[in-house]
């Protein structure tokens, strides 16, 4: 009688994993190191005595190399094996930092005669990291208030009309609240406000990307700005605490989606209109 021949894995089939999709490891996707949980967009790919390697870069520009290893990675919370692109595939179409697909070569467009208006610098700031290639495409621009309590005057100056349209994003836009208030005054066919949750637009970049557990509950009266960083234990210096947040958006991603939809609405108003 002949007996049963096994191969060298004696692993029953109903306990071994599934295979993980292969991904091309594109330059500027971003992946998870399933094991270190270091997360970087590829640099490049090489070959090295010990097999292929990745290189990433995280959002501090800190370079790490890892081997190209089975089940290795994680893309969208998802584990994948990446593999070397092959020299003549076609690549990915880029997307830009809010996610839409680049357009390569594309120029700025003559800027609409609507607009869309912030409250303060970070805000534009803010919109202009995450958002800066579609509003060139789309021709629109972005200022900042410096606050809204004279919002009403400066719609009526502005003269909104259907071929002229603006949108406004507000901090803090809770039902019974001063901005509630001076949103209803204006909104209106040719006017829309809008905004999110936030006390400021630093609470809308997620802790996670830069790298706290939470934003910290500041007591009222307090500057909220210099509150957060007494709590972080972060210089009490305001501006250059902004430009740390800043530096660790680098795209939607990184963001709230309180602000996110926000934006977008406002982005597709605004060019609903006709005018450029």
């Amino acid at each position: 009688m002949r007996s049963r021949s096994y191969g060298p894995d004696l692993t029953p089939p109903w306990k071994k994993k599934a295979p993980a999709p292969e991904v091309a490891a594109e330059p500027g996707l971003v992946v998870e190191e399933a094991t270190t949980g270091f997360c970087g967009a590829v640099i490049r790919c090489e070959k090295s005595a010990e097999g292929p390697t990745v290189t990433l870069e995280d959002r501090f520009g800190k370079h790490r190399v890892f081997p190209l290893a089975p089940r290795g990675f994680l893309l969208e919370g998802r584990q994948v094996t990446l593999v070397r692109p092959s020299p003549g595939a076609p690549r990915t179409p880029a997307r830009t930092a809010s996610g839409s697909l680049a357009v390569p070569g594309a120029r700025a467009r003559v800027a609409r005669a609507g607009r869309i208006y912030v409250e303060g610098r970070h805000d534009a700031e803010l919109v202009e990291r995450v958002w800066g290639d579609d509003l060139r495409i789309e021709g629109v621009v972005v200022e900042y208030l410096e606050g809204i309590d004279d919002l009403p005057a400066i719609v009526a100056d502005f003269a909104p009309g259907p071929d002229a349209r603006l949108g406004v994003l507000v901090d803090h836009l809770v039902p019974g609240s001063k901005e509630s208030r001076i949103a209803a005054q204006v909104t209106g066919a040719d006017v829309l406000v809008v905004g999110h949750p936030y006390i400021d637009v630093w609470e809308a970049v997620k802790p996670s990307s830069v790298g706290i557990p939470g934003w910290p509950t500041v007591p009222r009266g307090q500057d909220w700005k210099t509150g957060v960083c007494r709590a972080l234990r972060w210089p009490e210096n305001t501006g250059a605490a902004w430009q740390r947040i800043l530096g660790c958006v680098r795209s939607y991603k990184d963001l709230e989606p309180e602000l996110l939809g926000r934006v977008e609405e406002l982005i597709d108003f605004v060019t609903a209109g006709g005018g450029a």
